[in-house]
């Protein structure tokens, strides 16, 4: 039997590289499946808080397991920047894709120190219980966008041991090693743990 999750977004990218990475043993819901509609607040000044704040609001509002994440390019050159304002980067009441990448290229002019990192942060709330998970990729800032795949920074991030960007490297390979890939696999093996371990009690 499928675990049933909600995932608390209505990113279709998003939506579709969890599905892809979690696998035939989950069955994701995403917050329009639960005719959740809500722009969700994200006003916690860290990733986690922010992963926790959507979680909380799902579970609170239609008492299901759900999950959330929050994810942040973090570039060294701009003292970490732009965060956990990595989505809203160029204007703070939307998401502008284009404009977040322009913003930090424009930034990063003329700089040769490019080092960065992605990271993602999923909290799960299930059985009452709050959990966790950590995904980070090392990379850096290529100078031009490059590549057709993806979404958001994807053009621009070349993760560590490739001088190809996500946006090159394409899904496949993108949901083995990305940030979002890490932090997944660590709430997956986690999942399974734990059902195992139920299988394992109700056998007793």
């Amino acid at each position: 039997m499928k675990t049933r999750l909600v995932f608390a977004t209505n990113n279709a990218h998003k939506l579709e590289e969890i599905r892809a990475i979690a696998g035939a043993d989950f069955d994701i819901l995403s917050l329009a499946d639960i005719r959740c509609h809500d722009d969700i607040p994200e006003t916690a000044d860290t990733l986690e808080g922010n992963a926790l704040l959507k979680a909380r609001y799902v579970r609170e509002r239609y008492g299901l397991n759900c999950f959330a994440d929050d994810t942040g390019l973090e570039v060294r050159a701009l003292g970490g920047a732009p965060g956990v304002h990595t989505a809203r980067y160029a204007y703070p009441d939307r998401h502008d894709p284009e404009a977040n990448t322009r913003k930090l290229l424009r930034e990063l002019e003329g700089q040769t120190d490019r080092a960065a990192a992605f990271r993602t942060v999923i909290a799960l709330l299930t059985d009452g219980e709050e959990h966790l998970f950590e995904g980070r990729v090392e990379g850096r800032i290529a100078t031009a966008p490059r590549g057709t795949e993806g979404f958001g920074y994807d053009p621009v991030f070349e993760p560590e041991d490739t001088s190809r960007t996500f946006a090159e490297l394409g899904p496949d390979v993108k949901n083995r090693i990305s940030h979002r890939a890490r932090a997944v696999a660590r709430l997956v093996a986690f999942l399974k743990q734990r059902a195992a371990t139920a299988r394992t009690a109700d056998g007793l």
